[in-house]
């Protein structure tokens, strides 16, 4: 009994070590990639600006279509169980308010973190993973190139520029799609439903969803990049490493949703 017990105890105390590690290790490579940002043309290591815009392009541009059409879904999702739920109450009226506030400050945001972690988290894994296998990032150190400045810096700020945009868009397909729904139910028109929405929110609204994704793009590239330099085990290795990139990211970001949603909302 007590030699299982001392067991599970070291168990969780190793576990306790590998996560405080990985933690400082992705701190670790996102301090590096912004002094890179910063500074790095002035050691001959400067970070590209057609790297940035290549990533750019990866994370946000191509990730439109999905991403307005998920967000689309939720908001007649959304009008539906909202206008359902509040004629219970004779309340179908607050539909819009509804809609309004749980899009901007909690859905758009969360379901654009989720649908980018699931993208471009397991792209940034798969990608440095497999250059970690084969030695191409050791043979980029050999070659005078620092792989924190090639492969991490150009991710981080097109993820850091990218995913707010896509919230916001995220934010505007969701509405749209609430308003598809609800305005004839509420005997308006589409546009009249957009004016009242835009009268009932706020600027902090907007921004309490932009300040979460500036969070979730860091944790996003952070545990992608950093499984991804983690990767050993050859092709399987990889195959895990993405596997693991995703859970952890989505899982990251929800648990982030609801400590910012606890102090935001007190």
């Amino acid at each position: 009994m007590i030699a299982n017990a001392q067991r599970l105890l070291n168990r969780i105390g190793r576990r306790s070590v590998a996560a405080v590690d990985a933690v400082g290790y992705g701190a670790g490579l996102v301090a590096e990639a912004l002094v890179f940002t910063v500074v790095g043309h002035r050691r001959g290591q400067p970070v590209r600006l057609a790297a940035i815009v290549e990533q750019m392009r990866q994370v946000g541009f191509d990730a439109i279509p999905i991403v307005t059409l998920l967000s689309l879904t939720v908001g007649l999702m959304l009008a539906i169980q909202f206008i359902a739920t509040l004629s219970e109450f004779g309340a179908q009226t607050q539909v819009v308010l509804a809609v309004a506030k749980s899009v901007t400050r909690e859905f758009g945001v969360l379901i654009t973190g989720i649908l980018v972690a699931g993208r471009s988290g397991s792209a940034f894994a798969a990608r440095i993973g497999s250059m970690s296998v084969s030695q191409e990032v050791d043979a980029l150190g050999v070659m005078g190139i620092d792989p924190v400045r090639y492969l991490v810096a150009p991710a981080l700020l097109a993820m850091l520029l990218m995913l707010p945009v896509l919230t916001v868009l995220s934010d505007a397909a969701a509405i749209l799609g609430a308003a598809l729904y609800s305005a004839p139910m509420l005997d308006m028109s589409v546009p009249t439903y957009l004016t009242q929405t835009l009268a009932h929110l706020t600027p902090r609204d907007v921004f309490e969803g932009i300040a979460k994704s500036v969070v979730f793009a860091l944790l996003i590239t952070v545990i992608g990049v950093a499984t991804g330099f983690s990767v050993s085990g050859g092709a399987e290795g990889v195959g895990r490493a993405t596997t693991r990139a995703v859970v952890v990211s989505i899982s990251a970001i929800v648990i982030a949703d609801m400590v910012f949603s606890f102090f935001l909302n007190r």
